[in-house]
């Protein structure tokens, strides 16, 4: 059972390094789909919005990590 977990959190590790990110990704989704269907607001506004909301998500992790790295002594 042991190797069936490690296996299981390893392949999860190699798509979810950042749980932040993962979790604000989804989250970003989530409002767009919500902004799209249920506001009927404009698709095109809100690509858009999720673009730059995308750039913005990444951008704070990868100040994260940064500021992780430096951290440890890896800056």
């Amino acid at each position: 059972m042991s190797v069936i977990k490690s296996t299981v959190l390893e392949i999860f590790h190699l798509f979810v390094d950042d749980g932040a990110l993962a979790l604000s990704a989804f989250a970003l989704i989530i409002a767009a789909i919500v902004a799209v269907k249920v506001a009927h607001i404009n698709g095109l506004f809100i690509g858009v919005v999720f673009l730059v909301g995308c750039l913005v998500i990444l951008g704070a992790s990868l100040l994260r990590a940064a500021q992780a790295a430096s951290r440890k002594g890896g800056g």
